[in-house]
């Protein structure tokens, strides 16, 4: 505990942000750095609450009280220390993770929770200024070797916990550049690329191996994979993104999310995409279908592409604007949020359900009709139509950003003999063990779609469980090892 008064005296502060009138015109990130005198308070404001819950809120299982505590101390390299010994990537997380430890944080109960995610990313921010972090290639090397397939956050964090066991680990990547979904899904006004590049050189200087433009299963199969690896882990996430079968689904200009998205990620990056193959929201009225983080990412893009108009839509009702008794503290808070990219414009539209997409070759407008949750005939809530509420929008660009329904069906999984669950999802065990021998699988491709924190807990579990196989022993963590973990890894 910092200061023993500190949430009493002190109100919660968060990072300011760059106005909106300035970042609609780049991809840099939104979020200013906060002072140090403001994140040594918010700090202070961590407090001796017994049982800290935000422990529970983690999935990592963060020492946040103790680099809390480190960071009000102006002992910054010790906050550091603690920081890494759970977390391989505290700055993406400190960037991209919704914070469920806030959510749990016990101050939270009856006042604003502590500032735990910008503390996070403060850290880590300092670290890499001072050349505090550094690589730490292993002592003696074993003899193994690993191939990682994906290089998402569970992936990098995989192949990073192997390395530095002593592994000779490479990450096979199907995309031109390392980094999954870090690198093609999240605009750089969310993360800018040079925080993953960093992240990748230490890699490389541990020892792991990125290949990058291989489709493993075609350009190398599985069976070449087993004979020249040890082990091999699946990390390739959930990326069979969710359609809406709905008439007019063929028409031109209804398109993934994940289509759209990466497209500008490439030209901030700096390659050159013919205007034919890129799709962009200029000039155009843009309707995005869902509500979560990924068509947050649709309408920032969409805002700095320069499109006229743009309507989100999500079939749920609107969130509360504070907890309800049926969401109780320390559970995820199901309020409502506005991202930075709310705040940059645009059209929220709740509990409504899309029709059918009108037009010729392109499409040209939504047609849409309002719903309501009501207790359907087994008693389970279901949307109904509420009559007369039929409405038109109109759009030249969909982006359809409904999430994701699992790993999508590629020739390795078959070639490896894997099974799926009945989610869709790669099956495994609690020690996430396929049921093909010398066969991993971690994070999304084997949980289904999830968060980056997830990924990266996951990482690092599946990690333990390939040195132990391995080796007979480790001494790498294991993420069951944190309390609450248990339940969703069994």
């Amino acid at each position: 505990m910092g200061k023993p008064t500190g949430f009493l005296e002190i109100p919660r502060e968060t990072p300011t942000r760059r106005p909106v009138s300035e970042r609609l015109h780049d991809y840099l990130e939104v979020y200013n750095p906060m002072p140090v005198e403001a994140l040594q308070a918010q700090g202070a404001r961590c407090m001796d609450c017994g049982i800290p819950f935000c422990h529970q809120g983690c999935p990592l299982g963060n020492l946040i009280p103790d680099w809390n505590d480190l960071v009000y101390r102006d002992h910054w390299p010790a906050a550091l220390d603690r920081l890494h010994l759970t977390n391989n990537f505290p700055e993406f997380t400190g960037k991209l993770c919704p914070a469920p430890c806030e959510a749990s944080c016990v101050l939270g109960i009856n006042s604003d929770a502590v500032t735990i995610k910008q503390i996070e990313a403060s850290i880590i921010e300092r670290a890499w200024a001072e050349g505090w972090v550094q690589p730490q290639p292993p002592k003696v090397r074993t003899g193994k070797s690993v191939a990682v397939i994906g290089s998402g956050p569970a992936g990098l964090a995989t192949a990073q916990q192997l390395a530095r066991a002593g592994h000779a680990v490479t990450v096979f990547e199907r995309a031109d550049r390392i980094g999954g979904l870090l690198r093609y899904g999240i605009p750089d006004f969310k993360m800018e690329k040079r925080h993953l590049d960093r992240r990748l050189q230490q890699m490389e200087a541990e020892g792991v191996v990125f290949r990058t433009g291989v489709d493993v299963g075609v350009d190398v199969t599985g069976e070449e994979l087993l004979a020249t690896y040890d082990a091999v882990c699946l990390c390739a996430g959930a990326t069979q993104p969710r359609d809406l079968k709905i008439p007019g689904r063929e028409l031109a200009g209804v398109e993934f999310a994940m289509d759209y998205l990466p497209l500008q990620n490439k030209r901030v990056a700096g390659d050159a995409i013919a205007d034919d193959k890129f799709i962009t929201a200029k000039d155009k009225h843009v309707v995005i279908i869902g509500g979560g983080d990924t068509g947050a990412d649709c309408l920032g893009t969409a805002h700095r592409q320069g499109c006229k108009s743009v309507h989100q839509f999500e079939i749920v009702p609107r969130p509360p604007e504070d907890r309800t008794p049926a969401n109780p503290w320390p559970q995820w808070s199901n309020v409502f949020r506005v991202s930075s990219a709310h705040e940059e414009g645009g059209v929220r539209e709740f509990s409504i359900n899309t029709k059918r997409f009108v037009g010729t070759t392109r499409v040209e407008a939504v047609e849409t009709v309002r719903v309501e949750l009501k207790p359907g005939p087994d008693g389970r809530p279901t949307f109904v139509e509420i009559p007369g509420t039929t409405q038109v929008y109109p759009a030249d660009l969909v982006l359809l950003a409904m999430g994701f329904s699992g790993p999508e069906r590629r020739p390795l999984y078959e070639q490896l003999g894997v099974a799926f669950d009945k989610m869709g999802n790669v099956q495994a065990d609690s020690w996430r063990r396929t049921n093909a021998g010398r066969v991993y699988a971690a994070g999304d491709a084997a949980r289904g779609q999830s968060l980056i924190v997830w990924a990266i807990a996951e990482g690092r579990h599946v990690a333990h469980t390939i040195d132990l196989d391995l080796m007979g022993e480790t001494l790498l963590p294991r993420s069951l090892d944190f309390g609450n973990l248990a339940r969703p890894f069994a």
